[in-house]
C-alpha cells in the first residue's frame, strides 16, 4: 500500500525510524520517504547509510513536533504518517517534566491538527506499555497522547484516520538493558537487577516495525492495536547474556513497575481479539475497524501472567540474531 505514496516518520533518526526506513525501502517503492527529526547530526549520520543519491525518494527534514508551522510545511502532500517522536527516558522526564509534556502531548496535538488540515490519509502513533496505569510522567504523557489520537477521529471532522499501536520493550533500542548487562559482564560482574521478580514484554526491532506497518492495513480509526507478544523474566535475560555471572538486587527505581500491562481489566469491556492483535475500541463513537471476539470481562494483558514466554535458550538465540555478543 506504500508504493508510489509519500510517507513521513517523525523521530525518524531513532532506532525504530532507521529500521522502519530500511524495511520500507526493501519492500516497496514510495514516491517520497521523509525523515522528520530535530537532530542534524543524526540526520547526517543516517544519510551516510541511506543516501538520497542511492534512494532518490528519501528526504531529510529538520524540524520539531513542537513547531506547528514546521509540521504544516512537512505534511504537505503526505499520505501516511508514523509518529515515533517522543521524549522516552523516564528519569529525564521526571527531572524535566515541562519538556516531556511539550514534546509528547503538545507535539501529539500538533500532529493531529497538521494531518487533518494537510489531508493526510492515515496516522499511526506509537505508544508504550508505560501508558497503561502510568506511574511516571513519561507514561502519563503517552497516555494523554494516545487519548488525543483516539479522539481525533471524532473531533477533527476530516477524512484522516488516526490509530495507535502499543507494544512493549524493544530489544536493542536505545536505553535497552542489554548493553548495560553486557558491559557489567565484561567488567566481571555482578549484574545489577532492580527486582528478581521483574517481567517485561519483549520484541525485536524488526517485529515492532512489521507490527506498525501492518497496522496501516487493518486500522479503521480510533483503536489502540496491541500485538500479542511474549514476556521474559529479567533474571532469564541476565542468564542468557552472562551465564553464571553473579547478580545483585538493587531495588526498583522511581517510576518503575514490577510487571508491565498493555490492557487493563477496565479496558476489557471494549476490547476484542482479532487473532494476532487485541484491539481496544473507542468508547465514544462508532468503530469501523476489524471485528473480532470480545475478550472475557476482567481480562488484562500483563507481562507477569502472559501465556507466551521467552526461555533462556530462546532469548540467547534471539540476541545472537540481533547481533549481540552472548556466550
Amino acid at each position: 500500500m506504500f508504493t508510489n505514496t509519500t510517507i513521513l516518520i517523525t523521530g525518524g533518526t531513532g532506532s525504530f525510524g532507521k529500521k522502519c526506513v530500511e524495511m520500507i525501502l526493501q519492500s516497496c517503492k514510495p514516491k517520497r520517504l521523509i525523515i522528520f527529526s530535530r537532530d542534524e547530526l543524526k540526520q547526517f549520520e543516517m544519510a551516510q547509510r541511506f543516501s538520497p543519491e542511492k534512494h532518490p525518494c528519501l528526504r531529510y527534514f529538520i524540524g520539531d513536533v513542537r513547531d506547528r508551522e514546521r509540521l504544516y510545511r512537512a505534511f504537505r502532500g503526505v499520505d501516511y504518517v508514523i509518529h515515533a517522536a517522543a521524549l522516552k527516558q523516564v528519569p529525564a522526564a521526571e527531572y524535566n517534566p515541562t519538556e516531556c509534556i511539550r514534546t509528547n502531548i503538545s507535539g501529539a496535538e500538533n500532529i493531529v491538527n497538521a494531518a487533518a488540515d494537510c489531508g493526510v490519509k492515515k496516522v499511526v502513533a506509537l505508544s508504550t506499555d508505560k501508558a497503561v496505569a502510568p506511574v511516571n510522567l513519561y507514561g502519563a504523557t503517552k497516555l494523554c497522547s494516545d487519548k488525543l489520537f483516539v479522539a481525533a477521529n471524532a473531533f477533527t471532522a476530516c477524512e484522516t484516520v488516526y490509530s495507535v499501536v502499543r507494544y512493549g520493550n524493544v530489544m536493542g533500542s536505545r536505553g535497552s538493558v542489554i548493553p548495560f548487562f553486557i558491559r557489567q559482564r565484561e567488567e566481571g560482574g555482578p549484574l545489577t537487577i532492580t527486582d528478581m521478580r521483574m517481567t517485561r514484554f519483549w520484541i525485536t526491532l524488526d517485529q515492532a516495525v512489521r507490527m506498525v506497518l501492518r497496522s496501516f492495513e487493518i486500522a479503521g480509526g480510533g483503536e489502540v492495536l496491541v500485538p500479542k507478544i511474549p514476556s521474559m523474566k529479567i533474571t532469564d535475560l541476565a542468564e542468557a547474556i552472562a551465564p553464571g555471572t553473579p547478580t545483585v538486587e538493587v531495588g526498583i527505581r522511581p517510576g518503575e513497575k514490577l510487571h508491565e500491562t498493555m490492557i487493563t481489566a477496565e479496558d476489557s469491556r471494549h476490547t476484542i481479539d482479532i487473532g494476532d492483535y487485541y484491539v481496544i475500541k473507542p468508547e465514544t463513537y462508532p468503530y469501523k475497524g476489524p471485528q473480532g471476539q470480545p475478550v472475557a470481562e476482567g481480562f488484562s494483558y500483563n507481562s507477569g501472567d502472559n501465556d507466551q514466554w521467552l526461555t533462556v535458550p530462546a532469548l540467547r538465540a534471539t540476541l545472537r540474531e540481533q547481533g549481540f555478543d552472548v556466550r
